[in-house]
């Protein structure tokens, strides 16, 4: 094996470890029920999605009862795309906002029930990018796209890793805050127990002394 051809497998190995932001996927929904996948997107990261019933007779048409009716949200509720009754589609969107985005399929209801075969395809960053058009509109060889990949792909993880360093500064603060805010109700707890056994003292001291024992 060449040098060139050693450099290139080693460049396409890294691009295949690093770029992991891509989810794709068969399940299967029964008529009548509602699945819904999860993807963790950073704020301006573009994402593409693309989906489609499997026909389960290949070379006929798919039944009238297979349709779906699609929506992706993001996790402040926000609506990014939203299909009904289709057989397949796609979307595509940068998100304006971190977090959680939930692609909901619901498939319509049917009887007898009827279970459908899907297939979903999810992208995220740098696996979101057409690569292929980048080739065509540059005119760059193998070479310079898998180093134009390498990049982004560097960059993409140095993004991601700065994301998760703020989420997890984020989480720290919120457990800091937690710890403070338990720290005084136990101290408040305290001064009430104390409080109350403090004043049942002086109940029973004074009805003692009205009742003249002591």
């Amino acid at each position: 094996m060449s040098r060139f051809n050693l450099y290139l497998l080693l460049i396409t190995t890294v691009i295949a470890i690093l770029s992991s932001t891509s989810k794709s996927i068969r399940f299967e929904l029964e008529s009548g029920n509602t699945k819904c996948i999860a993807e963790d997107i950073k704020s301006n990261s573009m994402t593409v999605g693309k989906y489609s019933i499997v026909n389960p007779h290949d070379g006929q048409p798919l039944p009238d009862s297979y349709k779906l009716t699609v929506r992706v949200t993001s996790s402040y509720g926000n609506n990014y795309h939203h299909s009904e009754l289709v057989e397949s589609g796609q979307f595509a969107f940068t998100a304006s906002e971190a977090g959680d985005y939930m692609a909901c399929f619901w498939a319509a209801d049917h009887k007898p029930a009827v279970t459908l075969n899907i297939d979903f395809d999810w992208k995220t960053g740098v696996a979101a990018k057409d690569w292929t058009n980048v080739a065509k509109k540059g005119s760059v060889d193998v070479m310079e796209l898998e180093l134009k990949k390498m990049y982004d792909t560097v960059i993409s993880v140095q993004e991601e890793m700065n994301y998760l360093r703020e989420r997890e500064e984020e989480m720290q603060d919120l457990n800091t805050s937690t710890n403070v805010k338990m720290a005084w109700l136990s101290f408040l707890s305290i001064v009430v127990c104390l409080s109350v056994a403090g004043l049942q003292v002086w109940h029973l001291k004074t009805f003692f002394q009205k009742k003249k024992l002591i």
